[in-house]
């Protein structure tokens, strides 16, 4: 695999912060106007020192500068974001309560909002530049961002986000850890993944019966897996839906050619192999299908 970019976290990427106002350190009363919707699995952070230290993560990696926040709520995180003068935010929201909200608090966000499901956006009608993506993910579909993300992966050089704490350490996990699934090996393929920091239930409204936990996501230098995608995502698939047995035996439905099934990879269990080691089983499995995949349809 390529050599991985400096995740070093420079001050000189940090915003200046000498005359600029500071935000109110605690959320708008007038924010209580908003109903937190169990449907949308909404929970509105209230803690605005969790939300600073989130919106400073972003660091400018890939030379981006608009940003993408999905699920803005009342603003708590949208706040720091528009004072960071590195970067043009932008906003995606399905609540109409929360557009309204968000409109007359925040007049920086004019023409800047776009009402509606992310998961439901086309690709083609995002930007054709590089954007980075952050937001306090709701539990219920952070799993299918990170598939749409895949997709327009060469797009988003960076991701900062809040979801549900075991998603975050799974996938944040190295291989050879429990947590190690799926979605660690799909992610890790494109990105470097660090998680960054734990959150409290009592921080949110309402509380969720979880914690969370915070991630960040910075593209590597991978242009191209080196082998067919379809089947790479087939054979991690195959191997973590098995994850108990040696892949020799959770990978037999695939058909695997007689000439690679002594090859000592199969020895061992899915969450002992790294991405490296999945595009060397991929090869060797003889791939039929198309290069390049729509992640977030597969998952669908």
């Amino acid at each position: 695999m390529p050599n991985r970019p400096d995740r070093s976290r420079s001050d000189k990427n940090r915003p200046a912060r000498g005359n600029q106002a500071r935000p109110d350190r605690t959320a708008s009363r007038s924010s209580d106007s908003v109903r937190p919707k169990k449907h949308l699995g909404q929970h509105f952070l209230k803690e605005v020192r969790i939300a600073e230290r989130i919106a400073g993560l972003l660091s400018g990696h890939g030379n981006y500068q608009k940003v993408l926040e999905i699920g803005p709520g009342t603003g708590v995180l949208t706040q720091y974001l528009l004072k960071d003068e590195r970067f043009e935010t932008h906003v995606v929201e399905i609540d109409t309560e929360s557009v309204v909200y968000l409109r007359q608090h925040f007049p920086q966000l004019d023409g800047r909002i776009m009402e509606g499901d992310f998961l439901e956006i086309k690709p083609s009608d995002l930007w054709t530049e590089p954007f980075a993506v952050i937001g306090n993910f709701p539990y219920n579909i952070s799993s299918q961002i990170f598939f749409k993300i895949l997709d327009i992966r060469d797009r988003v050089p960076e991701v900062a986000c809040m979801l549900q704490r075991e998603v975050a350490q799974r996938i944040a996990s190295p291989p050879g850890n429990k947590d190690y699934g799926i979605l660690s090996v799909l992610l890790q393929a494109w990105y470097d993944i660090k998680y960054e920091f734990t959150v409290e239930p009592g921080v949110f409204n309402p509380p969720p019966k979880v914690h969370s936990g915070v991630i960040s996501l910075r593209r590597n230098a991978v242009e191209t897996l080196g082998c067919d995608e379809r089947r790479f995502v087939q054979v991690v698939k195959q191997g973590f839906n098995n994850r108990r047995k040696t892949l020799r035996n959770a990978l037999k439905s695939l058909n695997l050619p007689e000439t690679m099934l002594t090859h000592p990879l199969l020895d061992k269990r899915a969450e002992q192999l790294s991405v490296a080691d999945f595009v060397e089983l991929t090869n060797l499995a003889s791939p039929t299908y198309p290069d390049r995949i729509d992640f977030y349809d597969l998952n669908k």
